[in-house]
């Protein structure tokens, strides 16, 4: 049973959310055969109504609405409880434009679902922790039960669905790397987010990071290259300028934080739009057809490397010449025999830092499709792709294309010299029209 708490009388971008929602209940109730029931109930029409719908965990927001030519706030419900059983699941918020077929199966799935998978996240080498990734937590706790796996001799591996090991920093031990080995020769199946350089802004350097993974991996005939992965779509950094007397920060791009809008056709980046990594590395398979190597992520057309040791050159002006290379990857998946007998899986990333939100002061927000490209590796990994479509169905953004400098100059001078060509042309048609018109009343009167 799901009872709805929306609000009405609301703008029509919002109200939007609260039919779409009501829809998708009512395809889920035809579906059901009788075994799913729902109501919808407005919580601001009288204060039992909204202590009920607050009790239940469902918060209000805050919205601007106009009444009366005069912009008023409005507080606004836009949530629902699943009940199965005893059991009960809260969707506190449904956010206009997401993912909502997301949350409502993912919470059903939740409540009906006993049998949640183990995930192990590998620590003891520098690896973030657990905490140190809450937006990808969120997720993953739903259908998994996730833990941090320090590696000693009675660690047993194979308890685990799908390990994850997430950008070492430390020197990963010969017998830990072994026990990698026996995992997949067994048929497990790994994540393994590598950072094969790292940056350091302060000092305006880019460095390489060894930690034995590197070698671990090319023995599989996967290669991350120790270089830097640049394109035109990327990121932007923060610089203090100084003019004069005066200082004031400004935002430069910066290639080395690449934004990847390129996916292939896999369930493991369906619906995907934007996954931004910073100093991601290319990678490249040395292997032959006994092992099935499936690039991942993909750079933009206007695209390059640079090797490491480098220097920043954060005024650096960049044309299209640094840009000489085009769908350089930096995610892949490896499949097959990897390591043993038995088939097996493993999805590397070129990058480690992608799904890590820090921790402190440095935590940062991620971009959304940074998580969904997690979760969904790991999803797919456990052979449970049902909710991936879903949860990348809602929209996060769209990126403008990137056109040429020459082009770009051509759009800015007709945007400029048409409207101004098109007034001249009218000008002169208008007043050739006057002058024919004069021109036949002269000719009248003369023949008169």
């Amino acid at each position: 049973t799901v009872t709805a708490y929306f609000s009405e009388g609301l703008p029509p971008n919002i109200d939007k959310t609260r039919i779409d929602f009501k829809e998708m209940l009512s395809e889920y109730a035809s579906r059901s055969g009788g075994n799913f029931m729902y109501e919808f109930i407005n919580p601001n029409k009288d204060p039992q109504t909204e202590q009920e719908a607050m009790q239940n965990g469902i918060s209000p927001v805050v919205i601007n609405v106009r009444e009366k030519d005069q912009s008023v706030q409005k507080k606004a419900y836009l949530g629902a409880i699943l009940k199965y059983g005893e059991k009960s699941e809260v969707v506190p918020f449904v956010q206009p434009g997401s993912a909502m077929e997301y949350s409502l199966s993912s919470g059903l799935r939740k409540l009906t679902s006993d049998d949640k998978k183990l995930v192990g996240f590998i620590q003891g080498h520098g690896e973030p922790t657990i905490s140190m990734m809450p937006q990808a937590m969120e997720p993953l706790n739903v259908l998994n039960i996730v833990e941090g796996v320090n590696l000693t001799d009675s660690t047993y591996l194979d308890r685990y669905e799908t390990l994850v090991l997430v950008a070492p920093t430390d020197s990963i031990p010969e017998k830990h790397l072994q026990m990698f080995d026996e995992y997949l020769a067994q048929g497990g199946n790994m994540v393994v987010a590598v950072n094969r350089v790292d940056g350091d802004l302060q000092q305006a350097m880019g460095m390489e990071i060894n930690t034995g993974l590197e070698n671990w991996l090319a023995e599989k005939n996967i290669v991350v290259e120790k270089n830097f992965v640049v394109d035109k779509n990327c990121g932007s950094v923060s610089v203090v300028q100084q003019q004069g007397i005066f200082s004031f920060t400004s935002q430069l791009s910066f290639p080395y934080l690449p934004v990847f809008t390129k996916f292939a056709d896999h369930p493991v980046t369906s619906g995907l739009e934007t996954v931004i990594m910073q100093f991601a590395s290319e990678i490249k398979y040395t292997g032959d057809s006994t092992l099935q190597f499936t690039p991942l992520v993909f750079s933009s057309e206007k695209s390059g490397t640079q090797t490491a040791p480098l220097y920043f050159n954060i005024q650096k002006q960049w044309t299209d010449s640094d840009f000489p290379l085009q769908n350089v990857v930096v995610a892949a998946i490896l499949e097959g025999k990897i390591a043993g007998p038995n088939n097996s899986k493993m999805i590397v990333f070129g990058d480690g830092n992608f799904p890590v939100n820090g921790q402190g002061q440095q935590a940062q927000q991620l971009s959304p499709d940074n998580v969904n490209l997690l979760v969904n590796s790991i999803d797919w990994l456990s052979d449970d792709t049902g909710l991936i479509e879903l949860r990348t169905r809602g929209i996060t953004s769209r990126m403008l294309d990137q056109i040429e400098d020459g082009k770009k100059n051509f759009l800015k001078w007709l945007n400029v010299l048409l409207p101004v060509i098109l007034i001249i042309a009218y000008g002169i048609i208008r007043a050739q029209r006057n002058r024919l018109i004069r021109d036949k009343r002269r000719n009248e009167n003369y023949n008169r």
